[in-house]
């Protein structure tokens, strides 16, 4: 009975893909065919003289999209199970034909990958009729592609999932990069369960895009991917001029997502627009081509618990990450913050500061953020609201990491021409 389309991700060299290939024969009366997905161009060369049985159809990405790539594949699909192997993976003499299938009530079998000390569940057996239903995100709705599938698992009912009852899954060798490392590190708070959710302080996420169409919709889909979602997800778009409405009208009829338009002012303008409507005793302001981890607002609550109330911004540390021209995102380390006292050490911080989650009493006491002369008070508006906060108020750092920045050629900071001085001489 051929009843599973088997589908191998992302592999990136020769040697790994045989052997995935060749292991396939442990269950070969079930394979009803074999599709690659995402490989180097050299190894299509490769495998293209390959004779595989079944034989083997390499696809190449629709617009460098995983996701969007598996989803129109898997709808054309008629078996009743598909069966995942990601780059390095291999089937071992452990499995059986008979192992391979689900019961009534499962529609998910998934098996541990493990990198030093992190362990993440991957999807490997899985119902087709279910994956036509719950379809992948897709590349423009998380960080990096390795996420796609655990991303998935994280919205998977657990009542419907099974683990592989023994190890059947090796893998030829290991990626422990540190770049990649930390990917499994973001990966792993996927699967963060929340037992006892902390429900006060109430929090709200807050977003200005402007022409960052590639970008804001892994930044929203962040704060939908909590282990404890925020209680609103106010969005502004500022006029944009690329496709970022695209991007957005996903979530417009969630009801926790409310989404404004305006005429481009600048984002200080735009995030105005969004204090009428916030609800939440405090607010996190998130940029469109950034991201949040997984457990992200669970861990700002819990320090929120205690804040004094004369704090008017928690703040933190960031994780930077460059983007690739490759579409992939290379880790490039921890900006650790400090503590800031007053606006001397406000001006001399070496990079902003954040993530900045606001007090929205002491945010709309200060009628939002000040628009000020220097580019029309279109730059450095995170410095100005700081700048007056400061006046009456503390702000606090406190040392954890949350908050992802990519860095890429896009940034209106990048962009811009106007100099640090020029702004220093027009801030009160």
């Amino acid at each position: 009975m051929k009843d599973i389309r088997v589908f191998l991700l992302s592999y990136s060299n020769t040697k790994a893909l045989q052997q995935a290939i060749t292991s396939l024969q442990l269950i070969i009366q079930r394979v009803e065919g074999i599709t690659v997905i995402d490989v180097p161009d050299f190894l299509f060369e490769v495998f293209d003289s390959v004779t595989t049985q079944p034989k083997a159809e390499y696809v190449k990405l629709n617009n460098n999209n995983l996701g969007k790539t598996l989803n129109d594949y898997i709808k054309e699909q008629s078996c009743e199970y598909v069966l995942f192997l990601y780059d390095q993976d291999y089937l071992n003499k452990n499995i059986t034909e008979e192992q391979l299938g689900l019961n009534n009530k499962k529609n998910v079998m998934t098996y541990q990958y493990t990198i030093k000390d992190k362990t993440i569940q991957r999807p490997f057996l899985v119902r087709t009729c279910f994956l036509k239903q719950n379809m992948f995100f897709q590349n423009n709705e998380i960080p990096f592609k390795e996420a796609i599938m655990p991303s998935w698992l994280s919205q998977v009912d657990p009542s419907y999932v099974v683990p592989e009852s023994k190890s059947i899954v090796s893998q030829l060798s290991k990626d422990a990069t540190t770049s990649n490392f930390e990917k499994i590190k973001f990966i792993e708070k996927y699967q963060t369960n929340l037992f006892n959710p902390i429900i006060k302080p109430s929090i709200a996420v807050m977003i200005s895009n402007y022409n960052m169409a590639d970008y804001v919709g892994t930044a929203i889909n962040s704060c939908f991917l909590q282990s404890s979602p925020p209680e609103q997800i106010l969005v502004v778009d500022d006029g944009s001029t690329d496709e970022s409405y695209k991007a957005l009208e996903k979530w417009i009829f969630h009801p926790k997502f409310k989404f404004l338009s305006k005429k481009n002012g600048g984002k200080a303008r735009a995030l105005n627009e969004l204090l009428p409507y916030i609800e939440t005793e405090f607010i996190v302001e998130l940029d469109a081509d950034d991201w949040l981890d997984p457990d992200a607002i669970s861990v700002i609550k819990n320090y929120l618990r205690n804040l004094a109330d004369d704090v008017a911004v928690l703040y933190g540390n960031l994780r930077a990450w460059k983007q690739m021209s490759s579409g992939k995102v290379k880790y490039k380390g921890i900006r650790k913050g400090s503590q800031v006292l007053n606006k001397k050490e406000l001006l001399s911080y070496i990079f902003p500061l954040g993530p900045r989650i606001y007090r929205t009493f002491s945010l709309k006491e200060n009628k939002g953020f000040p628009i000020i002369d220097f580019e029309d008070g279109r730059m450095y508006e995170d410095v100005s609201i700081l700048n007056d906060l400061l006046r009456k108020n503390r702000l606090l750092y406190k040392d954890f990491t949350i908050y992802n920045v990519r860095e890429h050629e896009l940034s209106i900071t990048k962009k811009n021409p106007s100099t640090w001085s020029d702004f220093l001489k027009l801030l009160n």
